[in-house]
């Protein structure tokens, strides 16, 4: 890539044209980080996404079934007759409207920022352009700076764009991961009453690269992804539903209107300020200290020992269950009989659908678990908080607010039908009760399951809920891998099946056999049903190299590595 003239053309294995011209500011989503968006685009694309939304918001207005999309199959709420996106609110002596598609959170992130200074600078020297026309953001929107690093704090502050970008309510609340992993604290009461009241379809804006489905906030529907300065440009917009290349932003205190274009900096601003600004000292002053932690860090009591010291009364760190009853030798892989449908879901099923993520609600199984242990709901931090607790963890695996379950149609969320009484409960109560009678349990999905980024406790908790295989079109490779790390065989429907192909309901018994051990290609899935009728289909066995076989043969890749660690050592030791 870097050659002088002169040197021999280089052999490639594959060699990318790009037109720069093509080259246009873009934004992503509402729900993958992949769907890239032109801005130019960005206002019809929103009433595109929304309008799905419509349709089911007003199914539900008339008490009806709602339509099936990614994730599964309908909606949920109550059914109301006043629930047009559109919402009045009173609010620190304000009155104000919020309407489908106004941005309630703007939040300039720490993932894709931190390491490119033009865009943090650009985002600053917005907010001065901004500021000095006397505008600010709308007053529904709520707004935060989490840099991945106090050196962008460090530059802000010597170019004075740390008080632009407070002027314009972008204040400092911490450094690293926050809104991205749902981390963005509550909305103001006010805001959440008429989002509530009136279903409306707000979204977010932020800096990050993650924005699957109920990831950002519960309340928000619609995420997109942006360039800090464009974060900045939405905030004081409000809304996505406006053409930001030819509308105006706002008017400034003059009551003349505001364009896109005029508060945008100029790219060799931005570069004068880089180079004036930015030091490798700064780097080396930030970090210098980095392992020296302060003094609450300095004076935990820290145990003695090799073995790690459990403290039974912890809510944070507990000893997880994963090799219980576990001996030296593997135990053999058998046929799966009589098992349960957990979940049956759509398309497009993540990772982030699955694995626990961001608030912990009081009204769930986790948040009903910490409130039985003495935590006080203000104190229930979030699931990345607790990721050491099992405990929390699997009553939280796949209750995702947004998860549709097509064996619960009406519900939204982690819920699920306990057969055969076809009772409908949360997704972990109904584990529980089918492993108090030792039924084993499979989930059906359909294609890309495992997509998005919350990775490993996706497979763990579906593990510690008792799913002992799952079934789907297709997989993303890396959660598809962690499933059989934790003991879950992945299977997958043969060219031309699906469930819904196949007739299934999620209501039958399944039995998986031929496995062979673990070293067949192909099993025979049969499914009964409560009336005697049974759909027998081959699927594919998704263990592809001989390693993964290993692992699912030993219970998964924990106690593979552990066999092999003690054998070692007593071969050292004989």
């Amino acid at each position: 890539m870097w050659r002088e003239d002169g040197d021999a053309d280089p052999e490639y294995t594959d060699v990318i044209e790009l037109d720069m011209s093509t080259v246009e500011p873009s934004i992503a989503g509402p729900k993958r980080p992949q769907d890239r968006i032109a801005v130019k685009s960005a206002k019809q694309a929103f009433h595109k996404h929304l309008e799905p939304l419509l349709e089911e918001r007003e199914q539900k207005s008339n008490g009806e079934a709602a339509f099936e999309g990614e994730g599964g199959s309908t909606g949920v709420g109550s059914p109301s007759t006043d629930k047009n996106g559109v919402g009045e609110v009173e609010m620190d002596g304000q009155k104000f409207t919020i309407k489908d598609g106004d941005v309630l959170i703007a939040a300039i992130t720490s993932c894709t920022n931190t390491s490119n200074p033009a865009v943090m600078i650009g985002a600053g020297l917005l907010a001065r352009k901004a500021r000095e026309r006397g505008i600010n953001v709308k007053p529904w929107v709520k707004t935060s700076l989490a840099p991945g690093s106090k050196v962008v704090t460090d530059y802000l502050k010597k170019t004075d764009l740390l008080k632009d970008l407070e002027a314009l309510n972008f204040h400092l609340v911490g450094y690293g991961c926050t809104t991205c992993i749902g981390n963005s604290g509550p909305l103001r009461p006010e805001i959440s009453k008429a989002v509530h009241d009136n279903d409306l379809v707000a979204t977010s804006v932020l800096s990050g690269n993650r924005n699957f489905e109920g990831r950002i906030h519960p309340a928000i529907k619609m995420n997109f992804l942006a360039s800090p300065p464009l974060v900045v440009a939405y905030a004081i917009a409000g809304t996505l539903d406006i053409d930001l290349m030819n509308d105006p932003l706002a008017e400034d205190k003059d009551g003349k209107p505001v364009y896109f274009k005029d508060l945008w900096p100029d790219s060799g601003e931005i570069q004068e300020l880089v180079t004036s600004t930015i030091n490798s000292g700064m780097f080396h002053s930030s970090y210098s200290g980095v392992f020296a932690g302060d003094e609450n860090w300095n004076s935990l009591d820290v145990p003695e020992g090799d073995l790690f010291d459990w403290d039974d009364d912890s809510t944070y760190v507990k000893n997880p269950p994963y090799f219980e009853g576990m001996g030296m030798e593997p135990g053999k892989v058998e046929d799966i009989k009589g098992a349960r449908c957990l979940a049956l879901l759509g398309d497009s099923v993540t990772t982030d659908h699955i694995s626990p993520a961001g608030a912990i609600p009081k009204k769930s199984p986790a948040g009903e678990y910490l409130i039985s242990k003495g935590v006080e709901p203000a104190q229930f931090n979030s699931f990345g908080s607790r990721r050491g607790n099992h405990e929390v963890m699997m009553r939280g695996t796949f209750g995702n607010v947004r998860l549709r379950n097509l064996l619960a149609p009406g519900t939204e969320g982690g819920w699920t039908r306990y057969q055969p009484e076809d009772e409908e409960m949360s997704i972990y109560d109904a584990s529980m009760k089918y492993q108090e009678n030792d039924v084993p349990l499979v989930v059906i999905a359909g294609k890309e399951y495992g997509t998005g980024s919350s990775r490993d406790w996706a497979a763990k908790g579906t593990r510690l809920l008792g799913v002992k295989a799952v079934i789907t079109e297709s997989y993303e490779r890396i959660h598809r891998s962690n499933l059989i790390g934790m003991g879950v065989l992945p299977l997958q429907f043969k060219d031309g099946d699906s469930a819904e192909k196949l007739g299934l309901t999620g209501k039958e018994t399944f039995d998986i056999t031929d496995l062979d051990g673990g070293d067949a290609s192909e099993v025979t899935v049969t499914a009964k049903a409560e009336d005697g009728k049974e759909i027998t289909f081959q699927a594919v066995v998704r263990l592809d190299t001989p390693k993964e076989r290993d692992y699912f043969q030993h219970g998964g890749i924990l106690h593979y590595v552990l066999r092999q660690l003690i054998a070692r050592k007593e071969a050292v030791t004989a």
